[in-house]
């Protein structure tokens, strides 16, 4: 009988895009780096002193590494750069998690096992709202969330939104690599639904969210105007995309 297959191998960091973060990109990073030894955080032409502050916080040792685009270009753009150099030094997956504190570095670990166990799939984080989440954003995602389900056939995609996740890098950076959207705040939702069309599936996990108020030091640069127009014209050429490829997520299902 032939030996079974090697599984594939699997070398994970962390990956925080930071754009103006304030004092909170520091406690960020050290509190995922103490949960895991590869953090990376990719500096979005930031104008505050918070990439500053990170170099300051951290300990001799500490290996935060640091990467720097000189103008902003939006979180896509700055994970897509963050994971082509990944992928170059031979890391297989990412943990993307936002540097503003919202999301839990306590399940790093437990998120990264998961990816372990599922090395093909993406794992995707369910949010835990707690009693501080905003009616407005938890409301508002359900439209999003229900778009990226009839895109993918409801293959089970819990939240579009929420940017604690663990993806294969190959497959993601050729389907951005291939098209210029994605560089935005469109980046979340555009990602699962693109690698599910491209083979990947979800694989759910619940987490916490915080939302913290200014005077916690919270930074949102979500624009409700601007960047629901971003998301509505996403969802538009999303919709063109699953009528193309609806035979064969049809089939896809039906073998599911």
């Amino acid at each position: 009988m032939p030996a079974a297959p090697e599984p594939p191998a699997h070398r994970a960091l962390i990956l925080i895009p930071s754009f103006n973060s304030g004092r909170l990109l520091a406690d960020t990073a050290i509190s995922a780096r103490e949960q895991w030894p590869d953090v990376w955080v990719v500096v979005d032409g930031s104008t505050d002193d918070s990439a500053d502050q990170l170099s300051a916080a951290c300990r001799p040792g500490a290996d935060i590494r640091v990467l720097t685009l000189a103008q902003n270009q939006g979180k896509g753009a700055a994970l897509l750069h963050g994971m082509q150099t990944a992928l170059r030094e031979g890391f297989t997956h990412v943990l993307t998690m936002d540097a503003d504190g919202q999301h839990p570095a306590a399940s790093i670990g437990p998120f990264i096992a998961l990816s372990q166990a599922h090395p093909h799939a993406m794992i995707l984080g369910r949010p835990v709202f707690g009693a501080d989440a905003p009616a407005l954003r938890t409301n508002g995602r359900k439209i999003s969330n229900w778009w990226a389900n009839l895109e993918t056939l409801w293959a089970g995609i819990d939240d579009s939104l929420f940017g604690f996740r663990v993806y294969p890098i190959a497959p993601l950076v050729r389907i951005m690599q291939a098209q210029r959207w994605m560089r935005r705040f469109d980046f979340d939702v555009e990602a699962v639904v693109r690698l599910y069309w491209a083979g990947v599936s979800p694989v759910n996990q619940p987490a916490p969210v915080r939302y913290l108020r200014p005077e916690e030091g919270g930074v949102s640069h979500f624009n409700y105007l601007r960047d629901n127009l971003l998301l509505t014209w996403m969802h538009a050429r999303l919709f063109v995309g699953f009528l193309v490829r609806l035979p064969v997520l049809i089939v896809r299902r039906m073998k599911a």
